[in-house]
């Protein structure tokens, strides 16, 4: 009987769901002659070949489609066998993969993850970050157990958590002559230079939307991908923003800088994003107990 390497698995999953080896060799961080190797070892263990390449990139076999079914039923039961063994154990273990946005990532994830250490030593929560899209191909591919992202959010048989909601506020330099007495509507704020998230984020579409529900289209002189990035582009006075509150929220990350609200009011709903089929292990639970807690918190006071 052949012996499957689960990596080897989830590598050859990433293959077919990227169409690519060096789709996969770039979320995997590994080498894409690495990937073709794990690929043929796998093919040499099953004695049928799994991937055929094509004009348009690669895709699986009949083999393949039938081992691809398979490895989610094999994870699935790899997952359970682990969470099985750990509920033997008074203290919660494992590790725990969440995928978020930057602002999250600096403004949210710092003290809710103190506070896991401090409970649960033995639990390790990994972080990586992205835009919204990635994030939930992450998830989608079983990179990432918890994506934290702005909803809506798309995705194939994804289980999704609201958590709580977030306001929009413009940021200006501080002081700046003029401005303080303006109601700031899109109409108004086009006369400004406009520093906002790069394309592809959910806060992104979110601002796009408030602006062409007023018949506006935001013509933005600076796209960037950090929101501490375009909060010191805004304090050097080139232009202004439109940040989530939990951004500005401490008074030294509003330091240089003036908040207004804008008119008409912008909110943004952040989530828990999983796979439906997710195990939801005893670390991945207390991970969700600690972000509901701290929307609660945030929404309270």
């Amino acid at each position: 009987m052949a012996n499957l390497n689960l990596d080897h698995l989830t590598t050859f999953r990433l293959v077919v769901s990227r169409g690519s080896f060096s789709g996969a060799a770039e979320a995997l961080g590994l080498s894409q002659p690495a990937v073709s190797l794990q690929i043929r070892q796998l093919e040499q263990a099953l004695q049928v070949q799994l991937i055929e390449r094509t004009s348009r990139g690669v895709r699986p076999t009949p083999a393949g489609l039938t081992l691809v079914e398979h490895s989610m039923k094999i994870d699935a039961v790899v997952s359970t066998a682990v969470e099985s063994v750990c509920l033997h154990s008074d203290e919660i273990t494992g590790t725990v993969t969440v995928g978020t946005g930057a602002t999250a990532c600096i403004h949210l994830l710092p003290p809710l993850l103190q506070q896991l250490r401090q409970a649960h030593p033995l639990l390790k929560v990994d972080v990586r970050t992205g835009n919204t899209s990635d994030i939930v191909r992450g998830v989608e591919e079983n990179r990432i157990d918890i994506g934290l992202v702005t909803l809506p959010a798309a995705g194939k048989s994804l289980s999704i958590i609201p958590l709580g909601t977030d306001e929009f506020v413009v940021i200006m330099e501080k002081d700046a002559s003029e401005q303080s007495a303006k109601i700031w509507t899109p109409g108004a704020l086009l006369q400004l230079p406009l520093i906002i998230f790069e394309p592809g984020s959910g806060t992104r579409a979110l601002i796009d939307q408030w602006f062409r529900e007023t018949g506006h289209i935001a013509c933005p002189v600076m796209e960037l991908g950090s929101i501490e990035a375009i909060k010191r582009m805004v304090r050097a006075g080139l232009g202004y923003s439109i940040v989530p509150r939990m951004s500005v929220a401490c008074i030294e990350e509003r330091s240089g800088l003036d908040l207004y609200s804008v008119t008409p009011s912008l909110h943004r709903t952040l989530g828990a994003v999983m796979r439906e089929d997710r195990i939801v292990s005893r670390g991945i639970n207390e991970v969700l107990k600690s972000l509901n807690s701290s929307f609660a918190k945030t929404e309270n006071g």
